[in-house]
């Protein structure tokens, strides 16, 4: 058994991207080719060898996307798809492009229910099409399809016989994605040492495999490795750009010629191109990749990014960047680093009301984010002590809904002095500021109203301003939180505190 060559760390894994082929190939997705065009100048950008530009004799449509690409003058090189037939050669021709990848079906199951030759004629038309293209100045890619469910012996034949007739490089695929990383190991190693031409895999995630079932192969010492952007194509799809390529670069220390910075931006075209979103757990390009909520995680971070990162990649290496994410997990760090980010430093007991709070609005399965923290820090900080405080809500009941006049309920403590009102009003909101305003029995009116959402969104914490005015003295307050009728009602007890306070320091 010849040596692993793949042991040789100096050695340089080559890039095959299909995206544009079997990446289309994905239920749902069919690029126009101006998308084609942007996508195959994207990867281009992105440093892959090989761009699979489509399968021109499938349609018009493919004919031309792989013509218009072939003229672009890119530094990858482009090749066309074509079956074992001599008129899909021909017409893959006609595109210009470098290469073309001729494949036909291998497995018993396959040649039984598709093709229906002999072996023997598959092995001789396999030879003849190799010689047709390479005497035609066409670098040629040769496929055993279904390769991982092909008898050994079988597959080392058809293989010997197109290096013979000098193909440039052999793809073993996994078909219907039935390999393991083991088996796949051992069959790379098995063709590695029977063959003197590059060898390329193509690997399906039907069990969720494909990624690992390409690193195992370049660990037993294939030279190419077939992958598209975010992982798409049939079924399941293929072997995930972004994971395989940062596995090489990251884990292993194999080059390639990527430039990892642009795979987030790479991604992100084909996103939206595809209309396919890529979950945020997704490996190196999701949006939560790099992200920390829990409190021991962010701390660790914040302090080392290697204690909660694999520390051999940054999310800088791949054009991405760190999030430390609030939420009912975050922890004092997080939270107090968030604050000082936006210029405010709190003292202990504050951070502490914050971070309850924070906690308190997660726990609702409200999303908290960066500036729903600023903007509950601001009214904490503007909070008066409890000392100071002339109202301290104990309890609010708010009565509503069809047919029922909105009523709000108040049990508070008012100058040390528990008291209950009841009020109605137009709506929620209204009933409960009227009760509150009760509660305070003066001629104190309600000046201005203000209500917004922080972030957006149907989950957004409301943000509540009220002015209150009494006698031409009047204070703006405000209340924040993920109930609107509570976060009101903290805005016009904050207003009427401030108030009160102002009015015993004059009779004083």
């Amino acid at each position: 058994m010849k040596k692993n060559k793949n042991k040789d760390k100096s050695k340089k894994i080559s890039i095959f991207d299909t995206t544009l082929r079997d990446g289309e190939q994905t239920p749902g997705i069919s690029f126009p080719l101006n998308y084609k065009i942007q996508i195959a100048k994207q990867l281009d950008k992105l440093g892959v060898d090989v761009i699979e530009a489509g399968f021109p004799s499938a349609t018009k449509g493919e004919f031309d996307a792989v013509k218009e690409i072939s003229k672009l003058g890119l530094n990858s090189k482009i090749c066309a798809l074509a079956r074992l037939v001599k008129d899909d050669v021909e017409i893959a021709m006609k595109t210009d492009c470098d290469m073309i990848h001729i494949f036909i079906p291998t497995s018993k199951i396959q040649i039984e229910h598709t093709v229906k030759k002999s072996r023997e004629e598959i092995i001789q038309n396999a030879i003849e099409l190799t010689e047709y293209i390479k005497n035609h100045g066409f670098k040629c890619m040769f496929s055993a399809m279904d390769a991982t469910r092909t008898e050994i012996e079988y597959l080392k034949e058809i293989y010997k016989a197109v290096e013979d007739a000098g193909v440039d490089i052999i793809n073993v695929p996994d078909t219907v994605g039935v390999a393991t990383p083991f088996r796949m190991y051992e069959l790379i190693r098995e063709l590695r040492g029977h063959l003197k031409v590059p060898i390329d895999v193509h690997c399906h995630n039907d069990f969720g495999l494909a990624v690992a079932n390409t690193y195992s192969a370049v660990k037993a010492g294939a030279d190419e490795v077939q992958v598209t952007v975010n992982g798409l194509g049939e079924r399941a799809g293929n072997a995930s750009l972004e994971q395989v390529v940062m596995i090489l670069h990251a884990i292993e220390g194999v080059k390639t010629n990527i430039k990892t910075e642009y795979l987030v931006e790479t991604s992100k075209l084909v996103e939206r191109f595809s209309g396919i979103k890529m979950p945020p757990t997704t490996p190196i390009v999701g949006e939560n990749a790099f992200s920390h909520e829990s409190g021991i995680h962010a701390h660790g971070v914040l302090s080392h990014t290697a204690t909660f990162e694999p520390g051999v990649i940054t999310p800088e290496m791949v054009g991405h960047k760190r999030r430390i994410v609030i939420g009912k997990h975050a922890g004092r760090h997080q939270i107090k680093k968030v604050l000082e980010d936006a210029g405010y430093i709190v003292d202990e007991p504050t951070l502490n009301k914050i971070v309850e709070k924070v906690k308190e609005i997660g726990d609702k399965g409200k999303k908290v984010t960066d500036l729903d923290v600023v903007s509950i820090a601001e009214v904490l900080m503007g909070e008066l002590s409890k000392e100071e405080r002339a109202i301290l809500i104990d309890e609010a009941t708010i009565i509503t809904g069809n047919k029922i006049t909105p009523t709000a309920v108040i049990t508070a403590e008012v100058n040390g002095e528990k008291k209950v009102t009841s009020a109605i009003g137009v709506g929620p909101v209204d009933a409960a500021i009227k009760a509150v305003a009760d509660l305070v029995g003066s001629n104190m009116k309600i000046t201005e109203f203000k209500m917004d959402a922080i972030t957006g969104g149907s989950d957004a914490l409301a943000e509540v301003f009220v002015t209150v005015e009494e006698e031409g003295r009047s204070f703006t307050a405000r209340g924040v939180g993920p109930d609107i009728v509570m976060a009101s009602i903290d805005a016009v007890v904050n207003a009427v505190n401030y108030l009160i306070r102002a009015r015993k320091r004059k009779s004083e």
